[in-house]
């Protein structure tokens, strides 16, 4: 913890008082909030939306407003200076989805779209090109398509789309293929027979052309010619065992074809979801991803108990780093996990459960686990958690987290990675707020839920470390940047406290919604804007703070 002493006087607070309601720069605009701030860069602004997205608005912003300009700023990267950022657009499209950098690939899948019909000829080209890298399982194609749909004005699909489409169906294995597209068989209104049918594929070997008609005709369309003529005879005894299995009341049957096909639970028909024995089976072959979505419903069917063999599995397998790093779990979406499946019961529906313990305790460490690796930097910390009014509003990537919560979150990661941190709270004024190392995360969203409403003065904290001499080499504010209460800038608060203690303190503002406003001054090589909750957080305060860019 950082060290503090005696009081100074308010008289040498501020050398420029100027109050947020009025600007400090000529370049600064009014946020939502009525308070002035300076814009987001347009690939910055686009690095929030990838991350974030828009779901739930904001308190000072509807939904469907922050959608719509967000559309139109990536709108206008892609038609200034004649396309020349459209690429740049589409590497970030798909440097966000590989590295796993964000919780929903709506945001994602809705740039490529905007990129493939509404940008120059190579931005398009780039954006087909990476058509497989994004949409890696069928609905993440279906969306794809339901986004260029609404884009294309009537236009129809074009040559290059179309190819693009039947390139995706044609470049993966046949086998792969059968157990995506039968997982995965509609989504918006689109089904595999619709796509096949647009983008008229021309099948690369006779397995894919069994496929094809399987998905366009049904199995019944699979003629005995076909399956005899089949070099690989596993193909048709999958589509057989699937088409049993979705429409089964036995369980015996249908874990017979579970452990010859590995089928997931989207194979299964929903008669068979009660079962306990199906969900054995089930986890034993269970990505990742769906294990962590998947836990409250097993937990209900009484596979997960607290002496269960399967809870150790799953224990065991939420610790795996390297895994959880593979399989692109965000930790958005474990902390997420940890906050449904802790409640006992989920969002939506009537599903309850009994939370084992040594799952929740599980869950809570592999939250910090999902983070890119990062080292402790040994410097002096001052974590700000704007816990004003608006941080309650809305919810961050489409779930049921506030930004507020999302924000005590975040801090956490950098106050258990960090030795020397102090914790502030702020609205309008400074709010105790009981953060530790060893605080939990339902703690941290549980205390978050309960602190005062108030107005937002983003300058709170540096004014308050200057008054009291606390001795900081870093300021990390989370908030959604709609400060408008302060008597000064918070960027001039920053300076006056560097003036005053002889510290080239730097400012790192992490944005929590996808909005685009920043309290950094973006003339100041010592103050960051970064994204909320990107996985690479972690790593870019220690780069930043470090002095490598």
């Amino acid at each position: 913890m950082a060290s503090t002493v005696a009081c100074v006087s308010d008289a040498t607070i501020t050398a420029t008082a100027i109050p947020q309601t009025k600007p400090l720069h000529p370049t600064q605009v009014p946020n939502s909030a009525g308070g002035f701030c300076w814009q987001v860069q347009p690939l910055d602004r686009l690095r929030r939306f990838l991350c974030l997205g828009v779901e739930g608005g904001t308190y000072y912003a509807t939904e469907k407003q922050l959608a719509l300009e967000n559309v139109g700023s990536i709108h206008a990267i892609l038609k200034d200076d004649e396309g020349a950022l459209g690429p740049q657009v589409v590497a970030e499209v798909v440097d966000f989805s590989v590295n796993g950098r964000t919780a929903k690939q709506g945001a994602l899948l809705f740039t490529l779209a905007l990129c493939a019909k509404l940008g120059d000829q190579k931005t398009r080209q780039l954006a087909y090109a990476a058509l497989p890298k994004v949409c890696r399982i069928p609905t993440h194609l279906f969306t794809f398509v339901e986004y260029a749909e609404a884009l294309s004005v009537g236009t129809g699909w074009g040559k290059a789309h179309r190819k693009a489409i039947a390139s995706w169906y044609n470049s993966k294995d046949a086998k792969h293929l059968a157990f995506q597209c039968t997982k995965y068989r509609t989504r918006n209104g689109w089904s595999h027979r619709d796509l096949l049918r647009l983008a008229h594929p021309k099948p690369c070997d006779h397995d894919h052309d069994v496929l094809y008609k399987y998905m366009a005709k049904g199995l019944v369309a699979v003629t005995a010619d076909d399956e005899a003529a089949m070099q690989d005879q596993e193909l048709m005894a999958f589509l057989v065992d699937v088409e049993m299995a979705k429409s089964s009341t036995s369980a015996d049957d249908t874990i017979a074809a579970m452990i010859r096909h590995h089928l997931a639970r989207e194979h299964v028909a929903t008669g068979l979801l009660g079962n306990v024995e199906i969900w054995r089976h089930l986890l034993a072959n269970m990505g990742l991803t769906a294990m962590i979505r998947n836990l409250g419903k097993m937990t209900s069917v009484g596979l997960l108990t607290r002496d269960s063999a399967e809870s150790a599995l799953v224990v065991d397998r939420l610790q795996d780093e390297a895994a959880l790093h593979k399989a692109r779990v965000h930790p958005f979406n474990v902390l997420l996990a940890l906050k449904t499946y802790s409640k006992g019961q989920g969002d939506k529906g009537s599903l309850e459960w009994d939370p084992v313990p040594a799952v929740v305790d599980a869950l809570e460490r592999a939250y910090y686990k999902s983070f890119a690796s990062v080292k402790p930097t040994g410097k002096r910390f001052v974590l700000a958690i704007d816990v004003s009014g608006s941080m309650t509003w809305g919810s961050v990537c489409g779930g049921a987290i506030t930004p507020r919560e999302a924000a005590g979150a975040m801090a956490m990661v950098t106050l258990r990675t960090e030795a020397h941190c102090h914790t502030l709270g702020f609205t309008s004024h400074l709010v105790s707020l009981d953060m530790r190392p060893t605080s939990t995360l339902t703690q941290v969203c549980t205390a978050m839920d309960n602190l005062p409403f108030g107005g937002t003065d983003c300058a709170a904290p540096m004014e308050h470390c200057q008054r009291h001499n606390v001795q900081a080499d870093v300021f990390i504010v989370f908030t959604d940047n709609e400060t408008y209460h302060g008597d000064v800038h918070p960027s001039q608060a920053l300076r006056n406290y560097r003036a005053h203690t002889g510290i080239p303190a730097k400012l790192i503002v992490v944005g929590i919604t996808s909005n685009g406003f920043t309290i950094a001054d973006p003339a100041d090589k010592g103050m960051l804007d970064i994204c909320g909750f990107d996985a690479n957080v972690p790593a870019l305060i220690e780069n930043f703070v470090g002095g490598q860019f």
